[in-house]
């Protein structure tokens, strides 16, 4: 049986400045160390490199994250999470820089100075929103009925009309909407809980993968 209505747990930023919460650390790092080290990767770091600069920027969050006050104006948890790892991923590369390189050191170099400066968009908005998309959708899926779940995917995933989506599994286009709403209300909630970035949820398109 679906689950109707869910009490919004206090905001994952908030839990992580307790070191002792161990639960809200496992919860950040199954989070967020994907999205650090594919950006890494994406921008030419081998595995185990990339593998490095997460776990560089984690102690950095573990280090820092007492002092981090969100203040909309000033910028949100998303744009400070960049910033940090666009520092550790520049820090490791010079220390890389110190000991002799070869080609595959200097192919990394040219990536990265052709990457936009740190107040440029560079892809880490969409990659974070991504990620935090994707991690939704695996933690509430299983409160919903199938048929619930394949109205919200057919419509907000695959962009498909309501009408088709309706047709496609036996129900009414009514349904359908309620359907998608109630999923993607649920995954909004999650990503509260996650992160101070939900306003990109309310528009359906970003949805769409």
């Amino acid at each position: 049986m679906e689950q109707v209505a869910h009490r919004t747990r206090p905001s994952l930023l908030l839990r992580i400045r307790d070191s002792q919460d161990e639960r809200a650390w496992r919860e950040f790092v199954d989070i967020y160390t994907p999205l650090i080290f594919g950006y890494c990767q994406k921008r030419g770091f081998q595995e185990a490199d990339a593998a490095d600069v997460a776990q560089d920027v984690m102690q950095t969050v573990a280090h820092s994250i007492g002092t981090f006050s969100y203040q909309r104006e000033k910028g949100t948890f998303r744009s400070w999470l960049y910033t940090v790892t666009r520092t550790r991923l520049l820090n490791f590369h010079k220390r890389q820089q110190r000991q002799p390189r070869g080609t595959g050191e200097t192919a990394v170099q040219e990536l990265l100075e052709a990457q936009p400066c740190p107040d440029t968009d560079d892809g880490w908005d969409q990659e974070f929103h991504q990620r935090l998309l994707d991690w939704a959708c695996s933690q509430v899926r299983g409160e919903f009925q199938n048929s619930t779940w394949q109205a919200f995917h057919f419509t907000a995933v695959q962009g498909r009309s309501p009408k088709e989506a309706a047709q496609a599994l036996g129900v009414s286009v009514g349904a359908v909407y309620i359907a998608r709403s109630r999923v993607t209300a649920r995954i909004r909630q999650k990503v509260c809980e996650a992160s101070d970035d939900s306003a990109f949820l309310s528009d359906s398109k970003k949805l769409s993968g």
